[in-house]
């Protein structure tokens, strides 16, 4: 495959798909910026990339903190010309027990998917619209398109990046600036590791990645993966509200009482 992009800036690096394209961009020849807050795991990470034949510059950082990340894209420009791509990967999920709704942990979730997003692809845009040329992109996920219960803070979280990638996309067109919204299901990483419930249509990460540049080489505009699962939630966007909030209740007490059987197991 060929990738249009040579600088490549990515957030959320240091594991899962941040980690995966990495590698695989560099195995492209491409150059990374390597950003999220744990500089050992990121240096992993740059060793692998290096590894696979590209080039990599580990920039430790906080996504939440905008001077942050503002030092971390000057630093890597000044090092490697200016940044052809920006891949605003970096998001957590905190999971949370039925009726259980915990507002620092929702805040927590929301200053790094969105806010983390916002300000990766802010200071990596100016030099962008500069120069007549960019490619943004940001990873939201299928769950930005239903609420789901236990779940309701992360979802918000990456429906407010997809309407927010939407918007920004519309604003830059004509200035030579590309926008892409990854959208993907279910992907094996050890934040999915964490899980307890079923996970259909569940993605290898090496998958994922070469979904993802290809759709990033290809500029598309939004990419939803894998397809039965988007399949399906696009099915239950059309479905009654009465009937869908009873499908989704229904399944979400089956889990409920598996974990509170799994529960007692563990304490007997």
């Amino acid at each position: 495959m060929k990738f249009p992009h040579k600088v490549v800036a990515i957030t959320g690096a240091s594991s899962g798909i941040g980690a995966e394209l990495a590698v695989q961009l560099g195995a492209l020849g491409c150059t990374l910026g390597l950003m999220a807050r744990r500089r050992e795991v990121l240096t992993e990470v740059a060793a692998r990339v290096e590894a696979a034949g590209g080039k990599a510059t580990v920039l430790p950082c906080d996504v939440g903190d905008y001077a942050q990340v503002e030092q971390a894209v000057k630093q890597f420009a000044e090092a490697h010309g200016a940044i052809d791509c920006m891949i605003a990967n970096a998001g957590i999920g905190e999971p949370v027990q039925r009726h259980e709704f915990n507002a620092a942990a929702t805040e927590t979730v929301f200053r790094t998917n969105v806010i983390g997003m916002t300000n990766a692809l802010y200071a990596a845009l100016p030099a962008m619209l500069e120069r007549g040329r960019g490619h943004l992109v940001g990873v939201s996920s299928l769950a930005s398109y239903q609420g789901m219960p236990e779940d309701a803070g992360y979802s918000a979280s990456k429906a407010a990046q997809r309407i927010h990638l939407e918007g920004m996309r519309i604003e830059l067109r004509g200035t030579g600036v590309d926008v892409t919204t990854i959208c993907p299901g279910f992907i094996r990483t050890p934040m999915t590791d964490k899980n307890e419930f079923n996970m259909p249509f569940l993605v290898e990460v090496d998958v994922a990645a070469r979904k993802i540049i290809r759709a990033i080489a290809r500029r598309r505009r939004v990419y939803n993966f894998p397809w039965p699962l988007w399949w399906a939630i696009k099915v239950g966007m059309r479905t009654p509200r009465w009937i869908y909030d009873a499908l989704i209740a229904g399944q979400t007490d089956n889990v409920s009482s598996a974990k509170r059987t799994q529960k007692r197991s563990t304490d007997v």
